[in-house]
C-alpha cells in the first residue's frame, strides 16, 4: 500500500547499470516522470511513463507499454513494443511505431505519422492513476478481492521487480549537462552518468562513472570505487568518500569524511571538521567521532581511579575472596602517620561485610578491645589513665593505733 502512503516521485532514484549512452538514457526497467519535467536526451527501458507536460529532447523506445498524458512533447520517434497511450494535445516530432494497441487523444499531432499493429482508438485516455483505481473499484464491487490485491502488489511493491524503475520528480530538468532536481537523489552501482548532478541530498552507489560534479545541500555520500570527474560539495551537510573512490575536484562540506584509501586530486575545504575514515561509508555502522567513542576504561577494566567510597571497594574485594585493605591483623601495628582527617570515617573505611550480612571488627575475628578504649588515643591523657590506675589498686591492711595501744 506505498502507492496511497507515500509519495512515490519524492526522490531522484537512478537503479543499478543505467547508463547514459550518446543521445539515451538506457536502464533495463521502467523510466517514469513526473508531470513538468524535462527530459533533454531520449530514453530507453520497458514502460516509459510520462505526467503532464514532459518534454523529451530525444526517441522514446519501449519494450512495454508507453503512456505520455497531456501536453506532452516528443522532439524524436516513439517505438513502442506494447501498446500506446497518448493525451491530448500531445506532440511527437517524429513517427510512432506501436506493435500493440494505440489509443490517442484530442488534437494529438504526430509530424511522421504512425503505425499500428493492433487497434486504434481516437479518444481521451484515462490517465494512469484514474485508470487504477476505477479498476480496483470495479474488482472490489464484484467481490474479486484477491484479485485487487495482487493488481496492487504488482504496481506497488518495488522490491518484487527484478529491475528498480528510473524515477525522475516532478519539476526536474535532466540532460548532458546537468541534473536538477529539488528532492533527495540516490545513484544506484554500475551506473554511468553524464553532466552535474544537483539535488536536496544525494547517496551515489559503488562502482560508478560519474562525468560531472556532484552538489546537494544536506549531505553527499559516494560509495567505493566510484570515479568523480568534477567537485563534490554541499553546503550545510557531511561529504562522505568512500574506500577506492576517486575525486578529480575539491570536496568541501560542513564536515568531511575521506577514507583511507579514497583519492582526492584537488582541495579538501572543512567549516567544522575534516576526519579520516577507515570503515564504508554506505554501510549501517556509523562511524563515530573521538569525543563520542565509549572509553576503554568504563566498566572499570583498566582504570586506575581509586573507588570514592572505600566501604564499597572493600565489600568488592572480601566478595572475590581476597583480604580488604583497610582490614589488618590484630598483632600487625596501625601506621604512624594515619590520622582522622586522611581516614575520614573510622568505621566506613573499616567495616567488612560478611556473607551472613553481620559485620566485624576490622581486627579480625577473636581479637576484642578493652571496653572504652578507641583505635586512636591522646598523648594528653597519659597522667589521667596513671591515677585512676593507682586509685583503683588495693590498698594494704594497716592495724588500728588504738589495738595497739
Amino acid at each position: 500500500m506505498a502507492l496511497f502512503g507515500t509519495d512515490p516521485l519524492d526522490e531522484l532514484l537512478v537503479p543499478d547499470g543505467t547508463h547514459a549512452q550518446e543521445h539515451d538514457l538506457v536502464t533495463d526497467g521502467d523510466v517514469i516522470v513526473a508531470s513538468q519535467s524535462a527530459v533533454e536526451f531520449g530514453v530507453r527501458g520497458g514502460n516509459v511513463i510520462a505526467g503532464e507536460r514532459v518534454e523529451f529532447g530525444g526517441d522514446i523506445e519501449a519494450d512495454g507499454d508507453c503512456r505520455l498524458d497531456t501536453w506532452c512533447d516528443v522532439a524524436g520517434n516513439v517505438l513502442v513494443g506494447g501498446d500506446a497511450y497518448l493525451g491530448e494535445r500531445a506532440h511527437i516530432g517524429g513517427e510512432l511505431r506501436v506493435a500493440g494497441n494505440v489509443d490517442i487523444g484530442d488534437d494529438v499531432q504526430i509530424d511522421e505519422g504512425f503505425e499500428a499493429s493492433g487497434w486504434i482508438v481516437i479518444r481521451n485516455p484515462m490517465p494512469t492513476v484514474v485508470f487504477l483505481f476505477v479498476y480496483l473499484s470495479q474488482l472490489l464491487r464484484i467481490g474479486e478481492e484477491d484479485a485487487a490485491e495482487e493488481l496492487l502488489e504488482a504496481v506497488t511493491d518495488a522490491d518484487d521487480r527484478e529491475n528498480q524503475p528510473v524515477l525522475i520528480p516532478r519539476g526536474s530538468r535532466v540532460g548532458d549537462d546537468s541534473w536538477r532536481v529539488s528532492t533527495p537523489g540516490r545513484i544506484g552501482d554500475n551506473c554511468r552518468l553524464h553532466g552535474n548532478i544537483r539535488a536536496e541530498s544525494l547517496v551515489v552507489g559503488r562502482d560508478n562513472e560519474l562525468f560531472g560534479s556532484l552538489r546537494a545541500r544536506q549531505g553527499i555520500t559516494v560509495g567505493s570505487g566510484t570515479d568523480v570527474a568534477g567537485n563534490v560539495t554541499t553546503r550545510d551537510g557531511t561529504v562522505r568518500i568512500g574506500p577506492g573512490t576517486t575525486v578529480r575536484g575539491d570536496v568541501a562540506g560542513e564536515f568531511v569524511e575521506v577514507h583511507r584509501e579514497a583519492t582526492v586530486e584537488g582541495a579538501i575545504r572543512a567549516g567544522e571538521e575534516m576526519s579520516m575514515v577507515s570503515e564504508p561509508v554506505l554501510d549501517d555502522a556509523v562511524v563515530a567521532s573521538p569525543s563520542e567513542q565509549t572509553p576503554a576504561d568504563e566498566s572499570g577494566a583498566g582504570s586506575t581511579d581509586t573507588p570514592a567510597d572505600d566501604s564499597a571497594a572493600t565489600a568488592v574485594i572480601e566478595d572475590a575472596g581476597a583480604d580488604p585493605p583497610d582490614a589488618r591483623r590484630a598483632d600487625s601495628p596501625a601506621p604512624a602517620d594515619e590520622t582522622d582527617g586522611d581516614r575520614g570515617d573510622d568505621t566506613e573505611g573499616s567495616a567488612v561485610v560478611e556473607p551472613d550480612g553481620e559485620g566485624t571488627d576490622a581486627d579480625g575475628p577473636g581479637v576484642e578491645r578493652a571496653e572504652g578504649s578507641t583505635g586512636d588515643t591522646d598523648p594528653g591523657d597519659d597522667e589521667t589513665d596513671v591515677e585512676a590506675l593507682v586509685d583503683s589498686a588495693p590498698k594494704p591492711e594497716t592495724a588500728d593505733p588504738q589495738d595497739t595501744e
